[in-house]
């Protein structure tokens, strides 16, 4: 399945998770914020949430600083 990342196409195995998604990227799930198709997940969800074709995702890794 086909689904897009930060404005770029991804390719994913079929009923990966928005976790998978993360996973794959390289960052824990306790450090990003995931939004699909405009919807912000809840952390609690993203582990949950199975993506579909064409869903358009948005992955922000937080920062600290100070």
């Amino acid at each position: 399945m086909t689904v897009v990342v930060n404005g770029e196409s991804r390719a994913l195995p079929p009923g990966s998770t928005a976790g998978d998604l993360v996973r794959e990227m390289g960052l824990g799930t306790g450090w990003v914020v995931v939004e699909r198709n405009g919807a912000a997940l809840l952390r609690s969800e993203v582990d949950a949430v199975v993506l579909s074709e064409g869903d358009v995702l948005e992955v922000i890794r937080a920062v600290a600083g100070g």
